[in-house]
């Protein structure tokens, strides 16, 4: 059975964290932006509260001007918090996907030709750039943001718990409601956002591999049947897509009309109580109405931000099980390959491509140095792959190939390489130069 990601899967997050560490400092900025942000947003309603119960519904008093100045002065440094997360945080976010993808390409770089053989390039390209930006998101606007709603959301209630405790409780009992469809609502959008990244990569996948072999789309007509091949999976993209849109859309006027129907209810009972026995003061009605939203619209924000933090777990998950796989070359060989003479010699070389089919069987020959050597048969014999081998793009699966008399395996890749003169038959263009893809700027 697949293993389901989830956005609280430790792991996960301890591996992304170790990306963070060389950029400790500005993670740190982060947080303290995120509990200025917090603190700075709650006191506000109190201050709030002072001024009405103080000033308005007595005689203005001296120290109007004080709590105005107050209120001033903590929506600057409300400013100034929400300016260091947003640029900071974002800052993070790229820092940490620039290495990772650095880490990723590199990665790629090495792993054998059998890789790609299996894989597709559409798919290795969404997981190098789309895959990456939902990575830089999980600091930019999903993590961070979570933390600051949930500092929110708990300095609130601590502060409409101290200013009145009969108000909190009406408030407090509608939560349990907001965090059952919040908890229904991430398990859906957790698996529609998972189809989305599989249909995105099915699609980059699909238009890489056509938009490179057009040549031979077009040399067949294949024009109208590709394009509804494509029609279809674009489609299939969009039902994914419109899924989290039905999700959301179902979600976010439940959470309103819940923080609707509190509202509501606060101000009938504060009212009431303010009329008949005055234990509910004006202010503390005033900063209720103020604080109610800041108390739900987190609920409500938190849902949204899961779903951004969840995408980017997927992406993580994909882009990690990308460097997880070990495809690379057994690079064991530390002699360096310089002046080789080129007396090449084949012995009891056996080699598939997979299991089931192989492709060289008990193989020997020697190539003189010097001499000129053309290898003949028919399609699929194994002429290029003899060529692949020598370049160790491909491990054998038993026998040794000679060099001067040394195995090719003793050698590192690259001296190896640089020694060997190939020309493919599949010529690949870069878009650069025609100096560039002659010479590679070697």
């Amino acid at each position: 059975m697949k293993e389901k990601t989830k956005v609280y899967n430790v792991a996960l997050f301890k591996r992304l964290l170790y990306y963070i560490y060389p950029y400790k400092l500005f993670f740190s900025i982060c947080i303290f932006s995120v509990l200025g942000i917090s603190i700075f947003g709650a006191l506000r309603p109190v201050v709030l509260e002072k001024i009405v119960d103080q000033n308005l519904t007595a005689q203005i008093s001296d120290g109007f001007l004080y709590y105005i100045i107050l209120i001033g002065i903590l929506l600057i440094c409300e400013v100034i918090s929400n300016y260091l997360f947003i640029y900071y945080a974002s800052w993070l976010g790229q820092s940490v996907v620039k290495d990772i993808r650095v880490k990723l390409f590199n990665h790629i770089l090495n792993f054998k030709m059998k890789y790609y053989d299996k894989s597709s390039v559409g798919i290795l390209i969404t997981r190098a750039v789309t895959d990456m930006e939902r990575i830089a998101d999980i600091f930019g606007q999903g993590l961070f943001m979570i933390l600051s709603d949930i500092l929110k959301m708990l300095i609130v209630g601590i502060v409409m718990t101290l200013m009145n405790w009969k108000l909190s409780l009406i408030v407090f009992s509608t939560l349990p409601l907001i965090l059952i469809a919040t908890k229904i609502f991430q398990k859906y959008m957790k698996m529609a956002f998972d189809q989305v990244r599989t249909e995105v990569a099915n699609l980059n996948s699909f238009v890489q591999e056509r938009v490179t072999g057009m040549k031979v789309l077009q040399l067949f007509a294949r024009e109208e049947i590709e394009y509804l091949k494509f029609k279809e999976i674009n489609e299939r993209h969009k039902k994914a897509w419109l899924k989290t849109v039905w999700y959301n859309s179902i979600f976010f006027p439940v959470a309103e009309i819940l923080s609707s129907l509190t509202l509501g209810v606060v101000v009938w009972y504060g009212g009431m109580n303010n009329i008949l026995d005055n234990s509910t003061s004006l202010g503390e009605l005033t900063a209720f109405i103020m604080m109610i939203p800041m108390m739900f619209r987190p609920l409500n924000q938190i849902a949204n931000k899961f779903n951004t933090l969840l995408m980017g777990m997927i992406a993580a998950e994909r882009v990690f099980k990308v460097l997880d796989t070990d495809s690379n070359i057994n690079e064991s060989g530390n002699k360096i390959a310089n002046n080789l003479k080129g007396d090449i010699q084949f012995k009891n070389i056996n080699f598939s491509y997979n299991e089931s089919e192989t492709v060289l069987k008990n193989i020997s020959f020697e190539i003189k140095a010097g001499t000129t050597t053309a290898i003949v048969g028919s399609t699929g014999a194994g002429k290029s792959t003899i060529i692949n081998l020598i370049n160790r793009f491909y491990e054998i699966d038993s026998g040794d190939i000679l060099i001067d008399g040394i195995n090719i395996k003793e050698f590192t890749l690259s001296s190896l390489r640089d020694q060997i003169g190939f020309v493919s038959q599949d010529v690949h263009l870069f878009s650069d130069t025609i100096l560039h893809n002659i010479t590679l700027n070697n």
